[in-house]
């Protein structure tokens, strides 16, 4: 298969000759009057009732016991990570195959990443890697699971639900447990995806969700803290909010905070893309049934969710035959106006990763090698 019949097949699909990107945002509703009502309200920060509005829609929705705003994806990791206790000096361990900010929310916490593979099932972090490493390399103890090279604590597993696909949380909450460890889901990209019937983000301790301009739904820049308790959720409220005791005027903050407050203006558009997402959908399993029929029959495999979940095909994906093939679709569709994209680099090709412990990433390193992103964003087939 050549890029230019892929180039024909996405310019007939979204019936346009422009330039196709990889995934845009879509407003079709009532974007404009939220926003509006937002600056016209003059609460257009921090406080607001969009953005009380917009955690009761998101915890609505995902089943989770309390959702908590934030002003990115990142943040909602972050503050994740140490509401679930990592500390400076901890070990936690993750996918190489994921893209940065995973790895730059531990960074700036003092925690180091352990890379390990994901399953061909999902692109996910691999339950059975996981716990082989463990095996290997752990021992629990009074003090937690530690490192018996190194004597520091592994305090965490986070498994990313790769362009929306969820990973074997199952398995993976097996082994938390098993090892007195701590699950936090980087579900940045899988709103809108069920484990089993259960939304992303609500199996483990934690998890993070973004809101970015490219995902499924967007507040132009936003995150989500799913919290599995109201106890858990209300602690992680208080901290992202700086950490301030409610008074009629007086400033106390009974513990170090961080401001990682979501904006009323940024809650309003995330309200009204509430209102559309089934419809976002709909659209995009259409999408991704179109593309598994193209590539149907040839030597490029579709990736397509595993069959215990449902996914919200945030971004479409094929896995090339060669490098080659790889490389030529790559330019040739670029080339010609519609944008594909590599998957990320391996987290430990980066130079402040670079001497983080890792384990056999054999299938990560294929499909660094084979895999492509195809245009994604919702559109209307008929």
């Amino acid at each position: 298969m050549k890029a230019t019949s892929i180039v024909e097949f996405v310019r007939d699909t979204y019936k346009t000759d422009d330039f196709i990107p990889l995934h845009a945002p879509t407003f079709e509703g009532n974007e404009k009057a939220y926003v509006m009502e937002t600056i016209e309200s003059t609460f257009v920060s921090s406080v607001g009732k969009f953005v009380d509005d917009f955690e009761r829609k998101i915890e609505a929705y995902t089943g989770t016991a309390k959702a908590v705003a934030t002003v990115n994806g990142t943040a909602a990791l972050h503050a994740a990570l140490y509401m679930a206790d990592v500390q400076k000096g901890d070990f936690v361990i993750t996918q190489a195959l994921t893209f940065v900010a995973t790895c730059n929310a531990l960074y700036h916490m003092g925690a180091d990443p352990i890379f390990l593979d994901v399953s061909p099932m999902n692109l996910g972090l691999c339950p059975k890697a996981v716990d082989a490493f463990l095996e290997e390399s752990a021992e629990v103890t009074d003090a937690g699971c530690l490192h018996k090279q190194t004597g520091r604590r592994i305090k965490a597993v986070v498994p990313m639900h790769t362009f929306g696909h969820p990973v074997e949380l199952d398995e993976l909450v097996a082994v938390c447990l098993k090892w007195n460890i701590a699950l936090v889901e980087d579900a940045a990209e899988s709103l809108g995806s069920f484990y089993k019937g259960k939304h992303t983000g609500t199996v483990g301790d934690f998890g993070a969700v973004s809101f970015n301009g490219n995902k499924i739904i967007t507040t132009g820049g936003g995150g989500m803290v799913l919290c599995k308790t109201q106890e858990l959720g209300m602690h992680t409220k208080h901290v992202t909010t700086t950490a301030k005791v409610a008074h009629p005027y007086e400033f106390f903050h009974d513990e170090p905070g961080f401001n990682y407050r979501m904006p009323n203006l940024n809650a309003a558009l995330g309200c009204a893309q509430m209102e559309v997402i089934e419809q976002y959908l709909k659209q995009k399993r259409r999408l991704a049934e179109r593309y598994a029929d193209f590539f149907n029959g040839t030597d490029f495999k579709f990736v397509t969710e595993p069959e215990y979940a449902q996914s919200n095909y945030w971004l479409n994906a094929v896995i090339c035959p060669d490098k080659e093939s790889r490389e030529e679709i790559l330019v040739g569709t670029n080339s010609s106006g519609v944008m594909t994209r590599p998957i990320w680099q391996l987290m430990h090709r980066l130079p402040m990763f670079e001497n983080t412990i890792r384990g056999d990433l054999s299938y990560s390193e294929f499909i660094e090698a084979h895999l492509i992103n195809l245009p994604s964003t919702p559109v209307e087939i008929k």
